[in-house]
């Protein structure tokens, strides 16, 4: 089974509004509201393409509420532990302004939900996958990732780790195996700016020398590069397409990473999937579905014969 962990939560309201002028009363032209995170990302995509997950993390309030109605309404299974007070986040994204958002804080997380959260990860065992994704709130403690990594060590859980600074690299020690920074934020790590995909190959290789076994890094426009388990480097430059929507595109690329090496066992094939998952979703108003992201993995495929 696939599990995802998305600890914060959110119900996304996503509005575009024509000519917006501030300090004067502004009308929505279009609106949707979605159900938000990095790892509830995760979990839709794996759905899209037919793969089943069970979404982890903590949910309150009627928002809480809405948004596990959201993701059992898109096949997603819903494992969320209820907290007793606050509201699930409400993320408020403006679609005419690029990067204008505005993040709720979430609900206040107990040590004895943490403490719920941990029983339930301690029922995984060989053969399941865990997703960890995005950063950990303030009302838990900052070595959660960890904690989490080092109940599961050993017993043949395939951990995958998106986050970034220290929380990825105190985490290199357990062996995940999947982490998935950007170039900016592998950068960050070593302190200088990648912005070739020849340029991230050997710092790649230096998070795998520390623990990590495959190293996706993702860059955007310039494509990505796989440091693989097999020892081998896959890179491939950014396919054709007009960029719509890069929210959640990094997840999509994890998602189809996992799913294509489920698939195959086959660490070029998992490349590809992940690059035509995040690709897909970046080329789409929302995250990408099984046949946009077939119809991008035909064309790299083709493009690459």
């Amino acid at each position: 089974m696939i599990y995802t962990v998305t600890f914060n939560p959110s119900l996304d309201y996503i509005v575009t509004v024509d000519d917006f002028k501030l300090g004067l009363t502004n009308r929505a032209s279009s609106e949707s509201l979605l159900p938000g995170g990095k790892g509830i990302n995760v979990s839709i995509v794996l759905r899209n393409l037919g793969i089943k997950s069970t979404a982890l993390g903590f949910i309150a309030g009627f928002t809480g509420e809405e948004v596990v109605r959201r993701l059992e309404s898109m096949g997603v299974e819903n494992g969320f532990i209820p907290l007793d007070e606050g509201f699930t986040r409400i993320n408020l994204k403006l679609k005419s302004m690029e990067g204008m958002e505005i993040n709720g804080m979430g609900p206040r997380i107990g040590k004895e939900k943490v403490q719920m959260l941990m029983d339930k990860l301690n029922t995984l065992g060989d053969g399941d996958v865990l997703f960890l994704s995005g950063s950990i709130p303030a009302s838990m403690p900052d070595d959660a990732y960890q904690n989490i990594m080092e109940l599961l060590q050993g017993r043949g859980v395939r951990i995958a780790v998106d986050a970034t600074k220290d929380l990825l690299q105190n985490v290199l020690p357990y062996h995940p195996f999947l982490i998935k920074p950007n170039n900016h934020e592998l950068g960050e790590i070593f302190g200088t700016e990648l912005k070739t995909r020849a340029s991230v190959v050997p710092y790649a290789k230096k998070l795998q020398e520390k623990g990590a076994q495959n190293v996706l890094v993702s860059m955007a426009g310039e494509g990505a590069v796989l440091a693989a388990a097999d020892q081998n480097i896959y890179d491939m430059p950014a396919p054709e397409g007009k960029l719509v929507n890069g929210v959640g595109a990094g997840d999509s690329m994890a998602a189809g990473f996992m799913a294509g090496y489920m698939e195959k066992q086959d660490y070029k094939y998992a490349f590809y999937m992940g690059v035509a998952a995040g690709s897909a979703s970046a080329f789409s108003e929302n995250l990408a579905t099984k046949q946009e992201i077939e119809t991008v993995y035909r064309k790299l495929r083709k493009s690459t014969m």
